[in-house]
């Protein structure tokens, strides 16, 4: 018996009982955990279930928001550029208005003279040309002047 209470009480015997017992603590730990990470598993599936479905049930609303405050933004943006444009033509009826300037328009635009004086119209040398090239036209088909004129239409807005 003295050989066991020795072998008890030795530092070789005592190392491996506290390692056994560290090791059975260690498992009993891992196996809460492993109890716990499942329950918390299940919980965590359910709260991403949840905010995914908020997420779902909410992007309608909020696409919604968004697109009416697009539109806002762009009505105010008219709003504006039509009250410059009403400022724009309260200046031009203002200025019809004066009679100097309404006999220069007159002037300028119908080509109109006062009494006494003598009216000259100077005709642009470039356009005479370009009607003697539009004589050509007549002698080909119909539909080659009408894709031409397709044409020049098209190059006229670039």
């Amino acid at each position: 018996m003295a050989v066991k209470d020795r072998d008890r009480f030795s530092t070789a015997t005592r190392i491996r009982l506290l390692g056994e017992q560290t090791a059975a603590r260690v498992y009993r730990s891992q196996t809460k955990r492993q109890a716990r990470r499942s329950r918390l598993t299940g919980r965590a599936a359910l709260l991403a279930l949840v905010v995914c479905s908020l997420v779902v049930a909410m992007a309608y609303p909020i696409r919604q928001y968004v697109s009416q405050r697009a539109e806002i933004a762009d009505l105010r943006r008219q709003k504006q550029e039509a009250a410059q444009r009403v400022e724009e033509l309260r200046d031009l009826k203002a200025r019809w208005q004066d009679d100097a300037y309404a006999q220069q328009q007159i002037r300028q635009r119908l080509h109109y003279v006062l009494p006494g004086e003598t009216g000259y119209v100077v005709i642009d040398p470039d356009a005479a040309k370009q009607s003697r090239t539009d004589r050509g036209a007549a002698a080909r088909p119909w539909y080659a002047n009408l894709w031409d004129g397709v044409d020049k239409a098209d190059a006229a807005d670039r």
